[in-house]
């Protein structure tokens, strides 16, 4: 069964259609810059646009970058905090016509890969974090999921974590990924002091380039592995969220 998945970033809004079965997408992404500012009515219609783009008229997953709380936005620190307090579902599902259902990004990516990749099948305490404009994080106990743990603000050396190592912050800094690495290690070693999680796996746009910057990381005992659903993850997450709801 196909569901159309969209994943609002801080820097874009993509969305697929997701065969919700298999965890594959069935179409090509579709992507739109996330507008600026990010006002309520500029997301919406660029959340409309990639509905248009598939003339999907059934259910929709959607991951969002802050705390949701049975739809309501609580916190969207990497996006627009006018957008605090907005009913995200009714107001969605108001505009597209379509039953709409909305999460936490990094909980929706990480839904994805305990299903069907990197932590599939994986017992213990599972962190997810996605590297992008923030740090995204969900955690999984046996594959049960603690939803919206939002651990890119915990602060690492008197600093928010993902103020501290994200992708975005690597960018900017112009950081080697080496430079990059040490910081990332920094971060993972202080989730490890605080929550002893078995394995981390490592998602994001970032994963894609897993390559130059893996063989750097360093933990005190926690396993590393690249997501293998790369960016996709949070498409693929949100169409799993819509299609539970609507099952």
């Amino acid at each position: 069964m196909d569901i159309l998945g969209i994943d609002i970033g801080g820097s874009g809004i993509k969305g697929a259609l997701v065969d919700v079965e298999t965890g594959n997408l069935t179409t090509e992404r579709h992507k739109v810059l996330t507008p600026s500012p990010a006002t309520q009515s500029a997301v919406v219609s660029a959340v409309e646009e990639v509905v248009r783009h598939f003339g999907w008229k059934g259910a929709i997953g959607c991951g969002f970058p802050g705390l949701v709380i049975n739809g309501i936005v609580r916190t969207a620190p990497n996006i627009n905090d006018v957008l605090v307090g907005i009913d995200s579902q009714q107001l969605l599902r108001t505009t597209t016509g379509s039953d709409v259902t909305v999460l936490n990004d990094a909980d929706t990516a990480g839904v994805a890969e305990m299903t069907f990749g990197a932590g599939r099948d994986q017992p213990g305490t599972v962190f997810m974090l996605t590297f992008g404009t923030g740090i995204g994080s969900a955690i999984f106990r046996d594959g049960d999921l603690v939803p919206n743990a939002e651990l890119g603000h915990l602060e690492v050396g008197g600093v928010e974590a993902e103020k501290f190592a994200s992708a975005q912050i690597r960018k900017d800094l112009k950081l080697s990924w080496e430079g990059w690495a040490k910081r990332v290690s920094k971060v993972l070693q202080t989730y490890e002091a605080l929550f002893s999680p078995d394995l981390f796996i490592i998602g994001g746009g970032v994963s894609r380039k897993a390559d130059k910057f893996f063989p750097l990381l360093r933990t005190k005992y926690a396993r590393i592995v690249p997501a293998q659903m790369q960016n996709n993850a949070g498409i693929v997450g949100a169409a799993m969220a819509a299609a539970e709801r609507n099952g």
